[in-house]
């Protein structure tokens, strides 16, 4: 529905249409989109003057996150066969307290998906995980096929000297990274209250830094209470970062967490890997998947004490980091991007 800079669904979207012009004419519509990609992404009712005079020769891939009315009767009225590339849509209930009408929009992305089943050439689940939902759905053609991630761009960025010095300057014992939008669903709270846990009792040198934007303010600002209350002057919300900020970051790290109810693949944690930054996850939905073994996974029934033993584990452990280091380094080979789109390409040809 939207495109914007630094989204992992825009992103794979640009990835595919790179993709896809190798064999022929390839857009990417979106009904709201970023200044910054008015280039490269065009409004979504343009659509209807690309078409070919053989549409049913044509693909429409749609990349499902959210409801919207509007993108679903576009949808069902294009004569397109479609391909549905689905990123899981994000439980609506954890969003209602703040954006009720958000939570409508994912609430509606839900019974869309029901909707466009028969409308659907091929399913694609960019996750196991994903993929085990469209089968429950009745969807017949279901494959998995990873998102295209490719770190290496990140690595060449040139890094930020300002944050790197920052950084080096301030935060004189273990840095904990926490990379991701500050959303219901991600569970920043969750963080802020292991981090307090673990600053208070166990390591009192520690950091915390959280990197993402602030999409929903009154969340993001009652994190920030939070942080405020609990007197954690060592916890940074650092909101969205340019990717030279974002690389200063990773590379200062010690610890990569997450406290996430719900992902359907997780970026940061292969971005996370691919430093060499070990990683204490809670076992939840697809990141299991995603990490592959090459983290320390927590119960999700487990409250805020147990992260912070976790953390302070694997902070204080110099072999135990090194092992999830060097695991993780091996599992982001799994995720080589070449054959990423190989894959991917090879499921959209067999539908052509």
């Amino acid at each position: 529905m939207s495109a914007a800079p630094g989204d992992a669904v825009t992103a794979f979207a640009l990835e595919l249409r790179d993709l896809l012009g190798r064999i022929g004419p390839s857009t990417v519509h979106a009904l709201h989109i970023d200044p910054e990609l008015a280039g490269d992404v065009r409004p979504l009712r343009d659509d209807a003057a690309t078409g070919s005079a053989h549409p049913g020769d044509d693909l429409l891939v749609y990349h499902a996150s959210i409801g919207s009315p509007e993108v679903f009767d576009h949808l069902m009225e294009r004569p397109e066969r479609i391909v549905l590339v689905y990123h899981n849509i994000s439980p609506p209930a954890a969003f209602a307290p703040y954006e009720p009408a958000f939570a409508g929009l994912l609430e509606a992305g839900r019974r869309e998906l029901a909707q466009l089943r028969d409308r659907t050439a091929l399913a694609i689940g960019v996750s196991a995980f994903n993929a085990s939902e469209l089968i429950a759905l009745g969807y017949d053609d279901v494959r998995v096929s990873p998102l295209i991630v490719d770190p290496a761009a990140l690595h060449g960025v040139e890094v930020d000297e300002g944050t790197a010095h920052h950084l080096a300057a301030t935060m004189d014992g273990p840095m904990v990274l926490f990379v991701g939008q500050v959303l219901p669903h991600k569970r920043p709270e969750l963080l802020v209250q292991a981090f307090h846990a673990l600053s208070t009792y166990l390591a009192p040198d520690a950091s915390l830094v959280m990197v993402g934007s602030h999409r929903l303010a009154q969340f993001a600002q009652a994190v920030q209470q939070e942080i405020v209350e609990l007197a954690l002057h060592r916890a940074w919300m650092a909101g969205t970062v340019p990717p030279g900020a974002l690389r200063a970051f990773y590379e200062r790290a010690d610890l990569f967490v997450t406290a996430s109810d719900h992902e359907g693949f997780c970026v940061p944690l292969v971005e996370a890997m691919s430093f060499g930054i070990p990683v204490v996850a809670r076992a939840t939905t697809a990141i299991p998947e995603t990490l592959g073994g090459a983290g320390v996974l927590v119960d999700p029934s487990d409250g805020p004490l147990v992260m912070a033993e976790a953390w302070h584990a694997v902070l204080t452990d110099p072999a135990l980091g090194r092992s999830l280091a060097d695991a993780g380094t091996r599992r982001v080979h799994d995720f080589d991007p070449d054959r990423a789109r190989r894959q991917m390409l090879g499921h959209l040809t067999s539908v052509l």
